[in-house]
């Protein structure tokens, strides 16, 4: 990548369409749809055309809340042609949650798909003054987004600049925050990514390879390595949704040679009847790697036992500000570490912000990042600085004399379920609003499928009330304002929280209740 980038050639869509017009772009698995390069450029040159006539411009809010639609990618490479800021919301979201994202995100357009339900109709009425699109079909408050674009001329736009993607993290009361980085500054199309070099060095990335993508485009990683791909040339096969059958068929029809997956993947891949796994041929991987949440030890040594030393794995976070990798050999060597530091340099920090030495616990920083900062949250930013101004993620970790990092804790008792990152605060600040609610706790509790199930922890008004009834009234209200992702899959009962006399939660001592036979068993 740096000698194409120090040779002044670009490595983007816009290159590939001239070079190989009609080589895939992506495909849809499972329809088997196929745009070519030709086709991405076209639509994409379209819908910039169109975004530019709705009056956005550089620095503007763009929000796209879609299923793997077919139209996903093509948007995301119209908008990164007008310098707008991009906020993908997830699929799951609540018209509530989205509503929120949109206002906090300065997005002056909204472009949903059908597939993402009700919810695009539910949202109308508090987005009014937001333009609204949608694809794969129309409901009662959008414009068809298809019909819009093919009105425009598929010829490039005369002033491309490069625009940016804002997907959105916790923020301090529980609400998601942002994460903004400076648009860059480069030439139109020599701002290539980070993880191309990346996925060159580690996964021997390459023109020729056809990458997997079995979860939603929403999410940081699955977006970005997905974007990576197309601005190297090779080809993306998106999954409408993760079936554990169905990735091992794809991979066989398709000949993938790369794929991303999470821990949760490849526990139902490994469920699967012995039969059924012998039945598909994996001889084209030559790479897969795995992120976004830990992955259990006899897990991780069964795929490496099935797969052989390609199941690789990383450690970064939305904000890239470090990234830290492990080959399957190396994992081999160092079970349980999510690698070494590649792009700036890990600190582990004591709770005074002194570094301190091999093997000791502590918070994980890094330097020498990418500058970032969360959106309308200056508090949330500095509090993720280091008077040095190393960076954190807030989480908890140590390193072994040679590099190796790894992970103990996680950030602020963030819930991890099936790769989605999901923030107790929100959960907490709406169930401590119903009246039948004294004080409330919400917790990751170990799962075997998902890797950590939400909890809700519940001192009840009324020490008398009916815990069952309680219990499914809490279920019924929690769903009807928040996404299903983020609604307990289990609601237990405290006569009383424990709490400090100034009102702080002992927090930990909850979880630890959950994980305590984890911890013996391990």
């Amino acid at each position: 990548m740096a000698d194409e980038k120090a040779a002044g050639q670009m490595l983007h869509p816009v290159r590939h369409a001239n070079d190989t017009p009609d080589k895939p772009a992506y495909i849809m698995a499972a329809t088997g749809e196929t745009v070519t390069y030709a086709e991405l450029d076209a639509r994409a040159n379209q819908g910039a055309r169109l975004l530019r006539s709705l009056g956005l411009g550089h620095g503007d809010g763009l929000a796209v809340m879609m299923d793997n639609s077919p139209r996903f990618l093509e948007l995301m490479w119209a908008a990164e042609r007008i310098g707008v800021y991009c906020s993908c919301l997830s699929s799951k979201l609540s018209a509530e949650e989205a509503d929120y994202i949109i206002r906090d995100g300065d997005c002056r357009v909204l472009i949903a798909s059908r597939g993402i339900g009700a919810v695009a109709e539910q949202i109308v009425p508090l987005i009014d003054d937001v333009r609204r699109f949608m694809v794969d079909g129309i409901v009662d408050g959008y414009d068809a987004y298809e019909a819009a674009r093919d009105a425009e001329d598929g010829a490039p736009i005369d002033d491309p600049v490069s625009g940016a993607i804002m997907l959105y993290s916790s923020g301090t009361t529980g609400k998601p925050k942002g994460v903004r980085f400076p648009l860059s500054e480069e030439p139109f199309g020599m701002n290539i990514s980070p993880l191309v070099m990346l996925g060159q060095g580690l996964y021997g990335f390459n023109p020729d390879m056809i990458y997997l993508s079995p979860a939603p485009l929403y999410h940081a990683a699955p977006l970005r390595w997905s974007m990576a791909v197309q601005q190297l040339g090779g080809t993306v096969v998106v999954m409408d949704r993760f079936d554990a059958e169905q990735a091992l068929a794809d991979i066989e029809r398709y000949r993938i040679t790369h794929a991303q997956f999470v821990p949760t993947h490849f526990i139902r891949i490994l469920k699967l009847p012995e039969d059924v796994r012998a039945r598909y041929d994996m001889s084209s991987l030559t790479a897969t790697w795995h992120a976004a949440a830990p992955c259990p030890i006899p897990v991780k040594q069964a795929m490496i036992d099935w797969w052989g030393p390609i199941v690789h794995e990383y450690y970064a976070g939305t904000e890239g500000n470090g990234f830290c990798a492990i080959s399957a050999t190396e994992w081999l060597a160092h079970k349980g570490s999510v690698g070494r530091n590649l792009t700036t340099v890990t600190k582990i920090c004591d709770e005074d912000g002194n570094e301190l030495p091999a093997r000791s616990e502590g918070a994980i920083f890094f330097a020498g990042g990418n500058e970032f900062s969360y959106h309308n949250d200056p508090e949330k930013t500095e509090a993720a600085k280091h008077r040095e101004g190393w960076t954190t993620l807030g989480d908890i970790g140590w390193m072994d004399e040679d590099g190796y990092v790894y992970l103990t804790d996680r950030k602020s008792f963030m819930i991890i379920s099936g790769g989605v990152n999901i923030y107790p605060a929100e959960i907490e600040s709406l169930l401590v609003t119903h009246p039948a609610v004294a004080d409330v706790a919400v917790i990751g509790a170990p799962h075997e499928e998902m890797g950590e199930e939400v909890v809700a922890v519940i001192q009840p008004a009324d020490p008398a009330a009916d815990r069952d009834a309680l219990a499914a009234e809490l279920s019924t209200f929690a769903r009807a304002h928040l996404s299903h992702v983020k609604c307990p899959r289990r609601v237990d009962f405290r006569d009383q929280l424990p709490r400090t006399e100034t009102g702080k939660l002992y927090k930990r001592l909850l979880r630890d209740e959950y994980w305590v036979n984890t911890k013996e068993t391990a």
